[in-house]
């Protein structure tokens, strides 16, 4: 070799390529886990989210359960003068058919905790679907304590008066 020959070095690829490979690399995975966190959330992968097993064909789905509830009528908690009513007629709806049995027998307290919560409730609250929605939230979760968890599944308006 003579002195002014240059060794050959290997090469070693320039820095530009090896960022955009490891770029390529990292957004390829993000997307990846893009796509199966977006299908985990839409309910495509039912085993991840807890789902129960669907039920086979020849067995049945018991018919819900309803219950109803006699007309409750309480003057709300209004800051004016002039007092103000709600008139409610509701119906229950309960898991099993021996959870009706259960409410029937539990009709007092829950009569007694549905109007408590009334008398407290201002009018304003009652306003609108997100007034409907709360009372109802709030309904199923008094029945819930005055019976057992998940005996009540869904409070039913039949009837709801203001004035």
């Amino acid at each position: 070799m003579l002195m002014g020959d240059a060794v050959p070095a290997t090469a070693a690829p320039p820095a530009g390529r090896s960022k955009k490979k490891l770029f390529m690399i990292l957004g390829a995975v993000l997307l990846l886990g893009g796509g199966l966190g977006g299908a985990w959330y839409a309910g495509l992968l039912p085993a991840a989210r807890g789902h129960e097993a669907e039920p086979a064909e020849g067995t049945a789905v018991p018919p819900p359960v309803f219950v109803e509830i006699p007309d409750i009528v309480a003057n709300l908690n209004s800051a004016g003068r002039r007092p103000v009513y709600v008139k409610l007629r509701s119906r229950l709806e309960v898991s099993r058919a021996e959870d009706a049995a259960a409410v029937q027998a539990a009709m007092p307290r829950l009569l007694d905790m549905f109007n408590g919560f009334l008398r407290e409730t201002r009018p304003e609250e009652l306003r609108g679907s997100a007034g409907m929605y709360r009372l109802r939230e709030e309904l199923i979760a008094r029945s819930n304590i005055a019976l057992r968890p998940g005996a009540v599944t869904d409070v039913l308006f039949v009837e709801i008066v203001i004035q």
